[in-house]
């Protein structure tokens, strides 16, 4: 009898933690000027705010699909850059001037971004 009041109760309290049914109202659509602010209030909590090609990224396009050992004859100058293997350790500290080359599982370039 004992173990039937707590089968019982073990229902009733798995029972409580169900969701209501305006907890499961599909989450509105916000316009784009309301997404605009969610995206700026990122860089208030300390997100960085990925910014457009300032590492110049798009001039190094053309080394896409070639192998890592490519990327040592690229006219980089000064810049900063950062070769990431395929699978490998990638801090998380965005710089927006570095240029990143990234390499897929064969060691070719199949990305080039700022970061």
């Amino acid at each position: 009898m004992l173990t039937r009041v707590y089968a019982f109760a073990a229902i009733a309290l798995l029972a409580a933690c169900q969701p209501s049914q305006q907890e499961l109202a599909p989450t509105p659509i916000l316009p784009e000027s309301a997404q605009a602010m969610i995206g700026a209030a990122d860089t208030a909590d300390g997100l960085n705010e990925r910014e457009p090609d300032l590492c110049g990224a798009k001039e190094y396009s053309y080394i896409l699909g070639q192998p890592e050992s490519a990327i040592a004859g690229l006219p980089l100058g000064d810049k900063k850059y950062r070769v990431v293997r395929w699978r490998g350790v990638e801090d998380q500290i965005y710089q927006p001037h570095r240029i990143v080359f990234r390499l897929d599982e064969m060691g070719n370039v199949y990305n080039v971004d700022c970061g």
